[in-house]
């Protein structure tokens, strides 16, 4: 990772946390200053790559978090790390900051005795790298669900 250190995401530039998610709001979705905050209180992880190159937020069955992913995954198990959103700039990209920032939060929630941590990933429009990607870090396969006519997802775990 290049001397990259991962740190707790009060500690990185919050205008630009902002700006690097409203870049990607097509893959993750379009916040304002409010939300991000509010969806950074909830994270039971939220850590990032300085200044604002990279960032994950994962969320635990406790949150009051209301997404339609996340209530698939809290509807069906009961002790799991959920990944809300990972970002990466794409000056960034191919460094080796998603796996770094997946690593460590496995090892986070492996501390924590988690049983694994879910996502998901678009199935339609397909995204051939995030599969790729996750299927490099031991994700597989445990659901799908149908949001709209032009989007489905699948529902990935990583046990721990």
């Amino acid at each position: 990772m290049n001397k990259r250190t991962i740190v707790p995401l009060p500690d990185l530039d919050l205008p630009g946390l902002l700006a690097l998610n409203n870049a990607h709001a097509k893959e993750t979705s379009w916040l304002d200053e409010i939300q991000l905050n509010a969806l950074m209180q909830k994270a039971c992880y939220a850590r990032g790559v300085k200044p604002a190159e990279a960032f994950l937020l994962a969320l635990d069955p406790s949150a009051k978090y209301d997404n339609r992913n996340f209530n698939w995954f809290r509807e069906r198990y009961r002790n799991f790390v959920y990944i809300d959103r990972i970002v990466v700039a794409s000056t960034s990209r191919r460094q080796g900051l998603a796996g770094a920032l997946y690593a460590d939060l496995i090892e986070w929630a492996a501390q924590r005795e988690y049983d694994f941590v879910g996502c998901e990933v678009n199935k339609v429009p397909p995204n051939l790298s995030s599969d790729v990607f996750h299927e490099k870090m031991g994700f597989t396969q445990v659901g799908e669900g149908h949001l709209s006519t032009d989007k489905q997802v699948r529902y990935l775990v990583r046990h721990i």
